[in-house]
């Protein structure tokens, strides 16, 4: 790592980044977007999660990125993938899709030293009405969480916009899961909590990059992570969904490095 470019870093430990900074993560989160734009024609029922990884594999290659996941941790896929009941950290496999299955991928690359970090929504065939609200409110929240971002504001001020409007609609935000800092590392402080008060935690300040990536559930907040030691899974088996967005705080407020170039973002976008 280049010293050089390497901000200050706050008292809780938050690094403050700079104007260039901004544009190595805007091109990062652009390469994550844009393969999540284009894996969508491939999510249909009778596919399998391990093409789906596959062909994020070869986009990634071809994109001129590296995958930030493969070998971390001892992770080997370019892509975590969360259908129906998983509530992240979904392993890719021979399973194969079924019409109305709701599915998470989660995709991360590193770009010239930079980290690009999104997750957002898919179907495979119709969308179930019962999942399209929870998709709803889950994009809703992911987006009132990213407008709580302004300098002067605390991320318990993002965790309680989230929250609350979650809950307002009756489902629930997993607490054993959260975002974090990034940006020339793929996992630093702080943690983003999808929970809090107004007024608690670190107070946000211009340069710091971090991601909010909600994950809400249908029916109560807990989970489990299987044998596998990755699958995180609802305790009661109700559908979870999830969006994701990398941030930075600029002067007045936030950019969203990770927007979809193609207006994909959300699965009824079409």
């Amino acid at each position: 790592m280049d010293d050089k470019h390497d901000g200050p870093i706050t008292k809780d430990g938050i690094r403050l980044h700079t104007e260039a900074d901004f544009e190595g993560m805007h091109r990062a989160g652009q390469v994550t977007a844009r393969i999540l734009d284009d894996i969508a024609e491939h999510v249909f029922p009778g596919q399998t999660t391990e093409e789906l990884d596959h062909l994020i594999t070869q986009m990634v290659e071809a994109s001129g990125a590296t995958s930030a996941t493969i070998g971390y941790r001892g992770y080997q896929h370019a892509s975590c993938i969360s259908v129906n009941h998983v509530v992240c950290h979904g392993i890719p496999s021979n399973k194969v899709l079924k019409p109305g299955d709701i599915l998470n991928i989660d995709v991360t690359v590193i770009l010239d030293g930079w980290f690009g970090d999104s997750s957002r929504m898919y179907v495979a065939g119709e969308l179930p009405r019962k999942a399209e609200r929870l998709i709803q409110v889950t994009y809703d929240s992911l987006m009132l969480g990213i407008e709580a971002v302004r300098p002067g504001n605390t991320f318990g001020d993002i965790g309680h916009a989230i929250q609350s409007y979650v809950e307002s609609q009756r489902m629930s935000v997993v607490r054993d899961f959260c975002g974090h800092g990034l940006g020339r590392v793929f996992h630093a402080p702080p943690n983003v909590l999808h929970y809090g008060r107004p007024g608690t935690g670190p107070r946000l300040e211009e340069g710091m990059f971090f991601t909010i990536e909600p994950m809400v559930n249908l029916g109560r907040p807990e989970t489990k992570v299987l044998a596998d030691d990755w699958t995180a899974v609802t305790r009661d088996k109700s559908l979870s969904a999830q969006f994701e967005h990398s941030i930075g705080v600029t002067a007045s407020g936030f950019e969203i490095f990770t927007l979809s170039p193609a207006g994909k973002f959300h699965p009824t976008w079409r």
